[in-house]
């Protein structure tokens, strides 16, 4: 068993070291991380070279570079990151365990709180066979590019439950440092691409309404 874990990055360089040093406290070898960068985030590249990091500089948006990422590696599974995720002990071998009985899409534990819908995940460990599989109207993936940021997770876990190869598991936590968590309890604080994220949520809201029909019984 081999992991390629890819993390599209922008703008935060100080997140680099402690990501993966939360990567090595907490995943079993042999795994590969690929940082996928914008080609003039400069910061950000000198940030991974000096941690001693795998980078590639493919820009676009969040689901064009985990896109770009599948394409340039080949381990067997792949884990959907973020610099601002830290997997937890444990998180993998759950992980694995929930891919079972054709699961290949496994989403993963953020612990944000989430009342209305506690199972949502926004960051998978995905078999490499699913990940050559096209999206629901054809075109590659692994991700849907429509999105400028936001709902291309939930098209992923849409599209994974039709086609029966979902499953969420609460024990593969990691940890996910997002400020909606608030600073006491763990939450980063707002930036420049938290908040350029924010600010397509509306568009990507209307073009998952748009496509949901793709995938509707």
């Amino acid at each position: 068993m081999s992991l390629a874990i890819l993390v599209p990055v922008l703008g935060r360089p100080r997140n680099v070291r402690p990501l993966l040093e939360s990567v090595r406290e907490s995943t079993p070898a042999p795994y590969r991380v690929l940082f996928l960068c914008d080609p003039d985030d400069y910061a950000e590249h000198a940030a991974i070279d000096a941690a001693g990091g795998w980078r590639v500089s493919p820009g676009g948006s969040y689901a064009q570079k985990i896109n770009a990422g599948v394409a340039l590696t080949d381990e067997p599974f792949v884990f959907f990151a973020a610099d601002d995720v830290h997997p937890q002990c444990g998180w993998l071998e759950a992980a694995l365990e929930a891919m079972v009985d054709g699961v290949e899409v496994v989403g993963v534990n953020d612990c944000i709180p989430r009342p209305d819908r506690p199972e949502h995940a926004t960051h998978f460990l995905v078999s490499r066979s699913y990940c050559s599989e096209p999206l629901i109207d054809g075109s590659a993936g692994p991700l849907c590019a429509a999105y400028a940021h936001a709902y291309c997770d939930d098209e992923m876990i849409a599209v994974a439950k039709r086609r029966g190869v979902y499953a969420y598991c609460e024990r593969a936590r990691v940890r996910h440092d997002h400020p909606v968590l608030g600073p006491n309890v763990g939450g980063s604080r707002m930036d420049a691409t938290y908040e350029l994220g924010m600010s397509t949520f509306g568009t990507d809201r209307r073009t998952f309404r748009r496509r949901q029909r793709l995938w509707a019984p």
